[in-house]
């Protein structure tokens, strides 16, 4: 098995794997079960995505169009005057 990801974010760990799989890659998210104990141990990389070893080249191909780590990890909107928003 080889890691192709590695988050905190439950979410983005499925997005991945799905896309894999969409692929015809078989994907295995591991360290779900970890997340209970999210007070006792360290959240940073706690969940990977692994595929079998033939499939890194082109699973790390798809997981860089995915485009995931790309961005600001700042919050969606901390603007009080946000679109959609009335004022209060």
């Amino acid at each position: 098995m080889q890691l192709v990801y590695q988050t905190s974010n439950l979410f983005d760990a499925h997005l991945v794997k799905h896309a894999l799989e969409d692929a015809g890659i078989p994907a295995f998210v591991f360290g779900e079960s970890l997340l209970g104990a999210g007070g006792e141990l360290p959240l940073f990389g706690l969940l990977r995505v692994c595929v079998p070893d033939p499939a890194k080249p082109q699973a790390d191909d798809i997981v860089a169009a995915l485009g995931l780590d790309e961005g600001e990890a700042g919050p969606i909107c901390d603007d009080d005057e946000a679109p959609g928003l009335l004022p209060a």
